[in-house]
């Protein structure tokens, strides 16, 4: 385990980008599902929502049934159902088959995920643990900014199986990377399953958890609705929007190293910062929203510190669950993809009920909310510790 190839934490990235088009790159395809199994828009949709549903719900308890397996065979398993799942999308002509083969790898996408991060962080020295995990959090935004428009490109110009093969062979590449350098990672001392759970009697880490909740409510309820408000506020063209879509998801690459950084520096001034950043984002893009040049320049910034979003919340969370470090991530994971329910369903109802205009201010709130439930929670730690 001395001897690590420096390309081991980069198939891990991999691994994660194929889970990310996976999971996001059907968005992209949905037109030529509908056509492809003669299917309404609502019906392909169940497609997007049966997997954030299935991992929310079985991310913890399927994490903590793996926790005691070799970290190399999880791996290996979750990157080879991704690819095979792939493979069926691409092929099959029953849609209650792909519906299925959505809810098996949604399934292996925690475990995966969490299983990924703490086995970055034990391939290298404590110190560079960070590091190893901001280069993993890469792949999720590599998946967003060229996963998931390349697979929409393959569906639209090539064919609906060309989108689909292009995320077997990405998960293909990263389970021969794991199988040929990952060394095996057996458990030796095996959490058990009382003393993972355990760690949900804190009643800080619950404080951790629902502010993880709004920041990513806050990331997603105008997210969510990107395309729209660049169509009708700043009244750009589908040519423009793409143009836009793709921007904003490399900015991510840059902005998720930047906040990596920004952690390794300190860790409670960088999260109590990142809603405020984010509401200061959001109200430019209110007040500058109608204006064509700002906005670009806007998307830009809110790329990057959407990015932050992803490896600020997993840091926030993670620094209570230091004693199961695996489950910690599940939590993670499950109550991520929670908050960006909450935040998309939110955002709806203020475009619904008040214009696609007020929808910033869903953003505005959730970050608020986050930033003062950060607060409670530095002024309680600091109780705590003065009590010891």
């Amino acid at each position: 385990m001395k001897k690590v190839n420096p390309l081991l934490i980069m198939i891990l990235a991999l691994g994660v980008f194929g889970i990310i088009t996976t999971e996001m790159g059907i968005i992209g395809v949905l037109p030529q599902v509908t056509q492809k199994f003669n299917i309404s828009t609502s019906q392909a949709g169940w497609l997007v929502s049966i997997f954030s549903l299935v991992v929310a719900i079985s991310g913890p308890f399927l994490t903590l049934l793996a926790s005691g397996i070799n970290r190399k065979v999880i791996l290996l398993t979750a990157v080879l159902i991704f690819a095979i799942s792939n493979i069926v999308y691409a092929y099959t002509t029953q849609f209650d088959v792909m519906l299925v083969f959505r809810i098996i790898p949604a399934i292996f996408h925690p475990v995966f995920f969490s299983v990924a991060l703490v086995t970055a962080a034990k391939l290298v020295p404590p110190e560079k643990s960070n590091k190893a995990v901001t280069k993993v959090f890469a792949g999720i935004t590599v998946g967003f900014a060229f996963g998931v428009p390349l697979t929409s490109y393959l569906g639209e110009n090539i064919s609906l199986e060309a989108a689909f093969l292009f995320g077997a062979v990405v998960s293909m590449i990263a389970f021969v990377g794991i199988l040929a350098w990952l060394p095996s990672m057996p458990v030796k001392e095996k959490i058990s399953y009382g003393k993972q759970l355990g760690i949900l009697r804190n009643p800080q880490l619950w404080l951790n958890i629902v502010i993880v909740i709004f920041i990513f409510a806050a990331m997603f309820s105008v997210y969510s609705y990107f395309a729209e408000y660049l169509g009708q506020v700043t009244q750009m063209n589908g040519s423009w929007i793409s143009i836009m879509l793709m921007a904003f998801g490399i900015i991510m690459i840059f902005g998720n190293f930047v906040f990596g950084s920004l952690l390794n520096k300190s860790i409670t001034k960088t999260v109590s910062m990142f809603p405020l950043l984010f509401a200061v984002i959001y109200l430019l893009a209110y007040y500058l929203g109608s204006y064509f040049i700002p906005m670009v320049v806007i998307v830009f910034i809110w790329g990057a510190v959407h990015s932050g979003g992803l490896i600020v919340s997993q840091t926030w969370l993670t620094t209570e669950t230091k004693e199961a470090p695996e489950f910690g991530n599940s939590l993670f994971v499950s109550f991520s993809n929670l908050g960006i329910t909450v935040g998309a369903s939110i955002g709806g109802w203020f475009i619904s009920h008040l214009g696609i205009h007020q929808l910033i201010w869903s953003g505005i709130m959730f970050s608020l909310l986050a930033f003062l439930l950060i607060m409670i929670k530095l002024k309680v730690s600091k109780s705590s510790e003065r009590g010891r």
